[in-house]
């Protein structure tokens, strides 16, 4: 019994944390949109106030609605005309007190992660951690800069330039972990993909980068 049990579990929990993740996915989506709706309501007349409690009811409009959006906006973004009201907007921003040491650290921080032509996250390697003879999976984010790259060099006898910054995620969730600089003499390369790294991770080593194991199921068990 309970090896089928297990069996049972292995196939519909994947899915089961898919569908979750998914849904909440869209109901943030449809929070943000809600929201809009009800910001705009305020400021229209109560006739038009109707028409849009009934956009409420209709089932994914909030996602429609955003994706359009997000698309409109790289559009516009992607020609001359949107990228100098885009630093219109980023030098406003950069004037406020409090909002400018938060826009500006997200800002870096996106733009490094998700643009094209950065460096993070674009390398998988080992490193001794968290002492010696003990290894583990971490990410390249870049190479020290300014003062830190200065000290590590002082400290350590190489170049600045032969550092790196790296990333220790945890297991098995990835979004929390640690940040380490080494030398570069020190790490190991991996030729697995930043994606396999992280299923390997996840899984806590169950699943290989070389492919998923495959399943047992308790008949084959039994046979074997």
């Amino acid at each position: 019994m309970r090896k089928y049990i297990i069996t049972g579990l292995l196939v519909w929990l994947p899915l089961a944390i898919t569908v979750w993740v998914l849904l909440w996915v869209l109901g943030m989506i449809d929070g943000v949109f809600v929201w809009l709706l009800s910001a705009v309501g305020a400021v229209l007349p109560l006739s038009a106030q109707a028409s849009i409690k009934q956009l409420h009811e209709i089932p994914g409009l909030g996602v429609v609605v955003m994706v359009g959006l997000l698309m409109l906006t790289g559009m516009f973004v992607a020609n001359m005309f949107g990228q100098w009201w885009l630093r219109q907007w980023d030098r406003l921003l950069y004037k406020i007190p409090i909002v400018k040491s938060i826009y500006s650290s997200v800002k870096q921080v996106s733009d490094t992660l998700f643009s094209s032509s950065g460096n993070a996250f674009r390398e998988a390697v080992l490193v001794p951690y968290p002492h010696q003879g003990s290894w583990t999976i971490a990410f390249v984010t870049g190479k020290p800069g300014g003062e830190v790259a200065h000290q590590l060099g002082t400290l350590s006898g190489a170049q600045a330039d032969d550092h790196v910054s790296l990333y220790v995620p945890t297991t098995p969730n990835p979004t929390s972990g640690f940040f380490l600089m080494m030398p570069r003499a020190q790490l190991r390369p991996l030729a697995m993909s930043v994606d396999e790294a992280l299923k390997y991770i996840i899984s806590m080593g169950v699943v290989a980068p070389q492919g998923e194991p495959a399943i047992v199921l308790p008949g084959e068990a039994a046979r074997n």
